[in-house]
């Protein structure tokens, strides 16, 4: 039996995607709630709660990025143009925001600025990131394996409401983070944020996801067609199972529970997207296989691949692991 590759490299960068949307989500969801919180030393339990995994968490959209453009370059190819703009704009307040992260740390005078870095850094980056996922959803017009379309395609009321959503779903991800990570203060405002970011953030959800049949017929079909319908079902099921469990945790004050709710609703969305769209890696025409590159290059990608995601994953879990306790307010970088 020969293996797909094309399929399993998709496989291989979804899971990057959601990796980063879930562990650099909350951290840049810190960086929005920033500006409500005005005490300086809870202000930098917020940033400790963050500071020995935030710049590994960008790890993943190291190994999304770059594994579209070698194991997808026709995909790669059509998207950058189509993009240029929210994703140039993702990456540069990516390095406006880490440039603050560490020079916060090292003034006092002109820290405000440094502050407004990190704040405007993480709304932007949430931002740009929901507009490139609202422009892909849409579609982009390709003919003869170019982008065929305006530069102005990405900029819709419906990529502008994806931009939207992220901003809060990422400050949801970020106050429930706080929860579990801080106390005193910190939790105690992070407890009133999630109560104002959850709802909206499933109303949200609601809201793409109603949208979204009608941007594209095959979505609609995919979607409420029979018996299609069925393999779907269980979602919407969840997310209401995942709206409950963050209702009941803030509600019990439990302090894990809504973290995990909140990651349960990313995963979702996501999964829900992902059956949106196969078997199409840039809607509405070009599928996973048509973007792969040849066999002999998949091939020898993956066997690096084998070596390089198992070491990123234990990394990443025995930093995790390493500072799992909550975290105080004394100023010091890990």
């Amino acid at each position: 039996m020969t293996l797909d590759l094309p399929l399993i490299w998709a496989g291989i960068i979804a899971f990057a995607v959601l990796a980063y949307v879930i562990l650099d989500g909350f951290d840049l969801g810190i960086g929005i709630l920033f500006p409500f919180v005005k005490n300086e030393a809870d202000r930098d339990q917020m940033m400790n709660s963050v500071a020995p995994v935030w710049d590994g968490n960008e790890t993943w959209l190291v190994l999304g990025g770059g594994g579209l453009f070698a194991a997808f370059p026709l995909a790669y190819a059509v998207i950058m143009p189509a993009l240029y703009v929210p994703i140039i704009t993702l990456l540069l307040s990516l390095v406006f925001r880490g440039v603050a992260f560490e020079y916060r740390w090292k003034t006092k005078h002109g820290q405000y600025l440094w502050d407004w870095a990190f704040t405007s850094g993480s709304i932007l980056a949430a931002f740009a990131q929901g507009i490139t996922l609202g422009a892909l959803i849409q579609g982009i017009p390709v003919s003869g394996r170019a982008y065929a379309g305006q530069f102005w395609d990405w900029l819709t009321p419906f990529s502008l409401m994806t931009g939207v959503a992220l901003v809060v779903g990422y400050a949801l991800l970020g106050a429930t983070w706080l929860i579990y990570k801080t106390e005193n203060n910190v939790q105690r405002a992070a407890y009133r944020f999630t109560w104002i970011a959850g709802p909206m953030t499933l109303i949200l959800i609601g809201c793409v996801s109603l949208w979204t049949p009608f941007l594209n017929e095959r979505f609609m079909m995919r979607w409420f067609s029979w018996p299609q319908f069925l393999y779907v079902a269980p979602v919407p099921i969840l997310v209401a199972l995942c709206a409950l469990g963050l209702y009941w945790g803030l509600t019990k004050k439990w302090e894990l529970m809504p973290f995990l709710a909140s990651l349960g609703l990313f995963i979702l969305s996501f999964i829900g997207l992902c059956f949106s769209f196969y078997p199409y890696i840039v809607p509405p025409s070009v599928t996973i296989w048509h973007a792969a590159a040849p066999d002999n290059s998949l091939s020898f990608l993956l066997t690096g691949s084998a070596v390089l995601l198992p070491l990123i994953l234990i990394y990443s879990g025995y930093s995790y692991w390493v500072f799992r306790d909550k975290v105080g307010a004394a100023r010091t970088y890990h």
